[in-house]
C-alpha cells in the first residue's frame, strides 16, 4: 500500500492505493463525514475488492488531511473528489473501469459526482437517505440521479433510513445500525458478487 497527497481546489487530499496486478477495475472509496478510511466496512471492501481482482484506492477529504473534524460543504467535497480522480485516471487507472463510492457522506459524493467522473457504478455504504427523526429531509434524490449500477450495502436498523431497491440499484441489508461495524461477512459478500459484475 502506497500513500500520496494529491492538490486539489481545497488543499491536498491523501490517497492511499491498495492496487493488484492487472487489475479488472479500480473501485475508489471515500470516507463518512467524521471517520476516517480505516473504517471497518470500508477495510472489508478494500479487501474483498483486491480478492476479486480489483485495485482500490481510498480518498482523504482535505479537511480531514488539514486536521479538521467538521466536513467541509458539499461543494468542495465534490470537487475535491473530482480532482482526485482526474488525477488517478491520468495517473494509475488508464482506460480501467472505475467504480466511485463511498461510507455515510462519501457515498453522496460518489452519487452526485458520478456523471462527472465518469463512473461505471457506484458502491454506497451505509447512504444516509436522511437525518435521523427527520425523513422530510430526504436525500434520496442524490441516489436516484446515478445513471450507472448501484450497490447499497444498509443497517437494517440505520437511523439514516433504508433506500428503496431501484432499476440499476440494488439494496443489501445487513445486521446493525448506520456503522454496521459486526456485518464484515455481509459487506464482503455483497461485494463480491456485485463489483465484478460493475464496470
Amino acid at each position: 500500500m502506497t500513500a500520496a497527497e494529491v492538490g486539489t481546489p481545497h488543499g491536498p487530499a491523501r490517497v492511499h492505493l491498495h492496487p493488484t496486478a492487472e487489475p479488472a477495475g479500480w473501485l475508489v472509496l471515500g470516507h463518512g463525514a467524521g471517520g476516517g478510511v480505516g473504517a471497518r466496512d470500508i477495510v472489508v471492501a478494500t479487501r474483498t475488492a483486491n480478492e476479486v481482482g480489483w485495485s482500490v484506492a481510498l480518498v482523504e477529504q482535505p479537511y480531514r488531511v488539514a486536521g479538521r473534524k467538521s466536513p467541509a460543504p458539499a461543494p468542495q467535497l465534490d470537487s475535491a473528489w473530482t480532482a482526485v480522480v482526474e488525477r488517478l485516471r491520468a495517473d494509475v487507472l488508464g482506460d480501467r473501469p472505475l467504480v466511485a463510492g463511498g461510507r455515510s457522506s462519501g457515498a453522496r459524493v460518489a452519487c452526485r459526482t458520478a456523471a462527472a467522473t465518469g463512473a461505471a457504478g457506484v458502491l454506497c455504504l451505509a447512504f444516509p437517505v436522511h437525518p435521523p427523526g427527520r425523513p422530510e429531509k430526504t436525500r434520496l434524490p442524490e441516489l436516484d440521479a446515478v445513471a450507472v449500477p448501484v450497490l447499497v450495502i444498509q443497517g437494517e436498523r440505520d437511523p439514516f433510513g433504508m433506500p428503496p431497491a431501484a432499476a440499476g440499484r440494488t439494496v443489501v441489508a445487513v445486521p446493525g445500525t448506520h456503522s454496521f461495524t459486526s456485518s464484515a461477512q455481509g459487506v464482503a459478500e455483497a461485494v463480491a458478487g456485485w463489483l465484478p459484475r460493475a464496470g
